[in-house]
């Protein structure tokens, strides 16, 4: 293997990396799921509660060190409020108006925030072709949600919820792995870390929903529980320990391909789950979309 050579080529770092794709490509019609009874700030909080127990867990069964003075427990707040008290709560709330592969697509353009809030916060260099990249990308997704506002009954309302939903998603997880890019976020363990943000957030998840929707909620159907099982300890305490050291071995750029692959799985699964139904401008668009993340991804890691 020649220093050119990325280690994502070792089966160590392509096998998790695909794990994760495929988990979080499933994740939005488990969560379409989700909006039944129960308000979405309760299903995204048992979702972290489940998800902040397991993670409890594992940093105990490591013995990871628990010692990460009060820098490291308002960094871990800080990230669960962004990534799993934000970002979630939108997510769900934006599939109440939008097919879940549709906000898997527009989540993907989360490197377009990305790259800007990099350039803004930690000084990196926009690439001319991270720039084409994301207009490619842009240009496509405004091809699928001229077919969305198309197809509503509503004239539009109902799809632009939706993408509204999407979008303060999109900018609150962006603003986490920001956070995650710094230097203050190599110095804590990762499961503690990451158990104290999911557990705090499963508490601000709770409040919220509480004076949103009143008391706890709890849908009694199987694939309910499974549902908020299968996100909480694979799609959170499995996938987001395995994506970030991913991260640390190849590099944010390489590891977001998932960003470009996990739509398409949401988009197929869509399509046999949901009723999805492809139109030559849907189809454009996602072929537009996925050629702009793949070109934007193709550009040179960002100099500081």
């Amino acid at each position: 293997m020649t220093p050119e050579t990325p280690q994502s080529t070792r089966a160590a770092i392509l096998v998790p990396f695909a794990l994760v794709t495929l988990i979080w490509g499933s994740t939005w019609l488990v969560i379409r799921d989700q909006l039944t009874v129960v308000p979405a700030g309760w299903s995204v909080s048992y979702r972290f509660l489940v998800a902040g127990l397991a993670m409890t867990g594992a940093a105990l069964w490591r013995r990871d060190s628990w010692a990460i003075g009060p820098a490291g427990v308002l960094f871990a707040l800080a990230v669960g409020t962004l990534q799993f008290v934000g970002n979630f709560n939108f997510v769900y709330q934006a599939e109440r108006f939008i097919t879940s592969g549709l906000v898997a697509v527009l989540f993907a353009l989360l490197l377009v925030p990305n790259a800007l809030l990099a350039r803004i916060f930690l000084g990196q260099r926009m690439g001319r072709q991270l720039i084409l990249g994301s207009a490619i990308a842009m240009a496509g997704v405004i091809l699928l949600l001229i077919r969305e506002v198309r197809v509503d009954p509503s004239g539009g309302a109902t799809a632009m919820a939706g993408i509204g939903f999407t979008a303060a998603a999109i900018i609150c997880a962006s603003s986490a792995n920001v956070l995650q890019g710094t230097n203050i976020a190599k110095r804590f363990p990762m499961a503690p870390t990451l158990a104290i943000a999911m557990l705090g957030g499963a508490a601000l998840d709770a409040t919220f929903a509480y004076f949103m929707s009143g008391p706890p909620r709890f849908d009694p159907r199987p694939s309910y529980t499974l549902g908020i099982l299968y996100l909480g300890l694979f799609a959170s305490a499995l996938a987001f320990p395995l994506y970030y050291r991913v991260l640390r071995v190849i590099g944010p750029a390489k590891a977001s391909y998932s960003s470009v692959i996990v739509p398409v799985i949401a988009m197929l699964l869509s399509t046999l789950f949901e009723g999805y139904r492809w139109s030559t401008l849907a189809i454009a668009g996602a072929i537009l979309t996925g050629a702009g993340l793949v070109v934007a991804l193709r550009a040179r890691r960002p100099n500081r």
